[in-house]
């Protein structure tokens, strides 16, 4: 039977990385590239047996620009900060609305500072940020500041593994 003093010796928090894309104007030139060559290969259609299909040059664009997007990504960790500091945040931002757990204008911002560890930021330097990424980038720190504090499990990796496997012929 385990002793509690060497789970304890043991136990680390949970972190997760994500990759967040700092460069809006980057992405916002993959969705426009995206749009062209879709409208281009429905609408194009061919004056000359020679004529070479515009898609071709607007998917070199494309890919130049999703690599450039990937580059513009910058990673950050987030890192459970423990039950009672956990507490005392959701404490710190109570809701008007005695049905929420917390205030969701003012919660979200305060567990991804809380949270961060690489690269760590003040609620000064968040608001910085959280004025040029998106709210899709916000989302995304925040999903993983919350799932370090709320998932159990290791469910959602242990199924794309599995998949994986299957698909390589690694497990049945």
């Amino acid at each position: 039977m385990p002793n509690i003093d060497d789970i304890l010796k043991r136990a680390k928090p949970r972190e997760r990385t994500v990759r967040v894309c700092i460069r809006g104007d980057l992405a916002s030139r993959v969705e426009q590239l995206a749009e062209e060559l879709s409208r281009v290969s429905k609408d194009w259609e061919p004056q000359d047996i020679a004529d070479e299909h515009p898609g071709r040059r607007i998917a070199a664009d494309l890919k130049a620009a999703r690599e450039a997007a990937q580059e513009a990504e910058v990673p950050f960790t987030l890192r459970y900060i423990g039950d009672r500091a956990y507490s005392d945040l959701v404490a710190a931002h109570p809701s008007d609305d005695e049905k929420e757990l917390f205030d969701g204008r003012t919660f979200p911002r305060a567990l991804i500072v809380a949270s961060c560890v690489d690269p760590v930021m003040d609620e000064k330097q968040a608001a910085e940020l959280f004025e040029v990424i998106s709210q899709g980038e916000i989302e995304k720190l925040f999903q993983a500041a919350w799932d370090v504090h709320h998932s159990a499990d290791l469910g959602p990796f242990s199924l794309a593994a599995s998949a994986l496997l299957a698909g390589l012929g690694g497990a049945s």
